[in-house]
This record gives C-alpha cells, sequence and structure tokens, in this order.
C-alpha cells in the first residue's frame, strides 16, 4: 500500500475555478490532462474516490458533489475499463455515511453515473503493524484499501487540532470507529489525542495514491464552523504527492506548513528536502 514513507517530491498542478457546474467538469478535465493520472491508472481496475464527509454538513465544509461527478465523467473517459467506488466513513456517531450521502446528494449522483457508494465504517479490517510508528505501532484499516487505487477530494480547510485537514488528515475517514472511536461524540475520537503523530502514522500506513483538491472556497479557521476564505480561492488542485499537495494547501490557506507537524514529520522522511514544484494550469 502506498504510504508517505515512500512517497517523492512531485509536482502540484493549481487552476483557477469558478463555482458553476459545467465549469466544474471542464476545469477538472483540464486540470488533470496535465497530470500523469491517465498513466498511474493504466494497470489499475479499481478506484475508490474519497470524499470529505466528515458530516452530513454542506460545502465547503464537505466536498461537493458536483466535483465527484465531474471526477466520475473525466476518469470514464481516460480509463473506460475502471470500476469506480465512492467511499467515506462520517465521524458522526448520530447517522451512518448513507445518510451524509443522501443528504449532500451523492445517492442521486451515484444512481445517474451507476457507481456505487460504500461506508468505510463497518467494513472487514486487516491489522497492521510498524514498530517505527509511536503513536500507532498497530493500525486496523478496511480491507478494501489493500488492492484498489484511493483518490482522495479533501475539502481546503483549517482544523483546530491539526491546524489544517487536507488530502494526508482526510484519511481519517478510513479509520474504523470499533477501534478509533474511545468513547464521547465523534467515531474517531482516538486521533484527538497527539493529532498530529495520529494523522502522521496513518498515512505511514496507507496515504492517498493521488489528490484532487477542492480549493474553491475555503475555511479558513475550523473545520465545521466559523467565516470562509475571503474572497473565495478559487483553485482546484491535483498532485500524486500526498505531502506535496498538503504543503500547498497551507499556503493556500495562509499557514507555514513547517508549523503543521504531521505535514513536517512526512516531509523529513524524504531523500530530498526540496519543495515542491507548482504547475499551474
Amino acid at each position: 500500500m502506498y504510504s508517505v514513507r515512500n512517497t517523492i517530491c512531485n509536482r502540484v498542478y493549481s487552476t483557477a475555478i469558478a463555482r458553476d457546474h459545467g465549469n466544474v467538469l471542464r476545469s477538472v478535465d483540464r486540470l488533470l490532462a496535465e497530470t500523469d493520472l491517465a498513466d498511474r491508472l493504466k494497470a489499475v481496475t479499481t478506484v475508490l474516490i474519497k470524499p470529505n464527509l466528515v458530516e452530513a454538513l454542506e460545502p465547503p465544509i464537505t466536498t461537493p458533489v458536483a466535483l465527484i461527478e465531474a471526477l466520475v465523467c473525466h476518469l470514464r473517459a481516460i480509463s473506460p475499463h475502471l470500476e469506480i467506488m465512492v467511499g467515506e466513513g462520517t465521524g458522526s456517531t448520530d447517522y451512518d455515511t448513507y445518510h451524509c450521502f443522501e443528504t449532500l446528494g451523492y445517492t442521486g449522483m451515484a444512481a445517474r453515473q451507476g457507481i456505487e457508494l460504500v461506508d468505510l465504517n463497518p467494513l472487514p479490517s486487516t491489522r497492521l503493524a510498524d514498530k517505527r510508528c509511536r503513536r500507532w505501532p498497530e493500525m486496523y484499516l478496511p480491507k478494501l484499501l489493500d488492492d484498489i487505487f484511493l483518490l482522495s477530494v479533501p475539502v481546503l480547510k483549517a482544523h483546530s487540532l491539526a491546524g489544517v485537514t487536507l488530502t494526508m488528515k482526510n484519511m481519517m475517514g478510513c479509520a474504523p470507529p470499533e477501534h478509533y472511536q474511545q468513547g464521547g461524540h465523534w467515531g474517531k475520537s482516538s486521533f484527538h489525542e497527539r493529532m498530529q503523530e495520529s494523522v502522521f502514522d496513518l498515512n505511514c500506513y496507507r496515504t492517498p495514491d493521488f489528490t484532487l483538491m477542492d480549493a474553491t472556497v475555503g475555511m479558513s479557521q475550523a473545520h465545521l464552523w466559523g467565516p470562509h476564505c475571503d474572497p473565495p480561492v478559487g483553485r482546484i488542485v491535483a498532485s500524486a504527492d500526498p505531502v506535496s499537495i498538503d504543503m500547498y494547501g497551507c499556503q493556500l490557506l495562509g499557514k507555514d506548513w513547517r508549523q503543521i507537524d504531521h505535514i513536517a514529520m512526512a516531509h523529513v522522511l524524504r531523500d530530498s528536502q526540496e519543495e515542491y514544484e507548482l504547475v499551474e494550469v
């Protein structure tokens, strides 16, 4: 499985976008055509698209369904052989992920596109172990993640505990509540203890194979409440490198990635300490 331990510094692709449906599809096609995504998918049979549906709340708190549908259409165009699924594990303990799918328009989109929606939370999990991980020397993740291409679609947001929630932190939706709730009113509450190490270690076990980030608006102070970025950031961003795209996401939010420990720790693992190359599309 892809890990931040074996990522390399990669290009980050960014393009301006307006928030109307037709422009979303055109912008996704234009942006992803400049990346190496098509080449990466040649030997892939199944793609799991992982949005951020932390709760059943409207964008920009969550990933807009229009962006996911545009991505599905793009994948179908460049790789007609692919099986495409959309999967997430909400953090809410009041309802399951299918409630988020229904509330936020994903159920109708999936019916239109003929794709499967998957609640990651109750899936059978696999125990993994890595003594180098201080927070999670053992980790439980859905077995489904073993054999699929994981395409993360996070939202550009600040976070009160993690500093930011971008593609590396978006992986928390994969953590099964059976192992990571530990009481409280949130399904992944174990991550709140030593948050930075928790996110870093998680990505040492499994990190996204590719990321398409929604930065059309942005949340400037927190991930569930507070002001939007003003003016809206107005961009979508793509990269095969989760560390580099999170560095760039910090820049878009006016934050120093060196002060976000889960990103800084991942960057230290690289053979080269050079920062990302930004390609404007």
